[in-house]
């Protein structure tokens, strides 16, 4: 059995983002649909305003869903090509049935696109003739239709030149203080993450290694393995650089069955054997800053 996510455990506070970090492959995309149970979770309870929604039927559901939303990686793959701009916004209004009339829905699909910077114009186009940063709008736009709360984007920017992702950043921050939604957003990009969370949830083969407040983790890195990620950012600089690069080596161990222990050992520089006896649980070690580490 591959342990794609095991025994994660995090609380987002309202209004507040919190970031998800880590190589490729780690489970992040994984965690946030299972949040959203777009994918079913094995185990576990997903509590959601003090409800466990983990054993929900489909029809109660369907109408919690209607306060989480989910804007996908790419934005051309999770768009119809056949749709178009104004189709693609409305089909969440059809499917929930919040407009009664159709008026009232093209009315509701203008305000959509105001609001996430798409020009009027482009009701009428097809997402193959838009680029990147107006295809994730529309994403933006269709997550946005049904008023959530709660919405997890997933690597939202990835996709886009750096230009397109201040944008975007922009308008998600915007949209936040505006509306007072809560976000968990998901990247590989630590420099993204460093911008727009509040909180930052640092991922190492579908387990939690290490979890802090932004700053906290940035100014104080606990966790072998995120500071080799911090160490990881480029820095635009012609002149000659005076840290210290933690290059990570040796292979990633098979999420397949995994033995007990430290899932990062057979990498880290300072393992030790109690790494290797017994699952290492996340601990806090200062006011709010909690790291998986047996060496801490």
């Amino acid at each position: 059995m591959v342990h794609a996510v095991d025994n994660v455990s995090f609380r987002v506070e309202r209004g507040k983002t919190l970031g998800v970090v880590g190589e490729s492959g780690c489970g992040k995309s994984t965690l946030g649909r299972a949040v959203l149970r777009l994918l079913e979770p094995t185990s576990g309870r997903i509590i959601y305003g003090g409800s466990d929604i983990t054993k929900l039927s489909r029809r109660k559901m369907d109408a919690m869903r209607l306060n989480m939303q989910l804007i996908f990686q790419d934005p051309y793959a999770s768009l119809n090509p056949r749709m178009t701009v104004s189709e693609l916004i409305a089909e969440a209004l059809l499917v929930c049935k919040t407009c009664e009339t159709k008026s009232e829905r093209d009315s509701r699909v203008h305000e959509l696109m105001d609001v996430v910077g798409l020009a009027q114009r482009l009701v009428n186009t097809y997402p193959h003739e838009l680029d990147g940063g107006r295809r994730q709008r529309i994403g933006i736009a269709r997550a946005l239709a049904v008023n959530p709360e709660f919405i997890v984007c997933d690597e939202p920017v990835s996709a886009l030149d750096v230009s397109i992702q201040a944008q975007i950043l922009n308008l998600l921050m915007d949209l936040q203080e505006e509306r007072g939604f809560t976000y968990m957003f998901i990247t590989h990009d630590l420099s993204v993450v460093r911008h727009i969370s509040d909180d930052i949830m640092v991922m190492y083969l579908g387990q939690c290694v290490e979890r802090a407040p932004s700053k906290e983790l940035f100014d104080n890195p606990m966790h072998s393995y995120t500071k080799a990620l911090l160490s990881s950012i480029p820095k635009p600089s012609i002149l000659p650089e005076d840290r210290l690069r933690r290059v990570i080596k040796g292979e990633v161990t098979s999420p397949i069955n995994p033995k007990p222990g430290c899932r990062f050992a057979a990498r880290c520089p300072n393992v030790c054997e109690d790494c290797m006896k017994y699952d290492v649980p996340l601990c806090e070690v200062s006011p709010n800053h909690f790291v998986a580490c047996a060496r801490i």
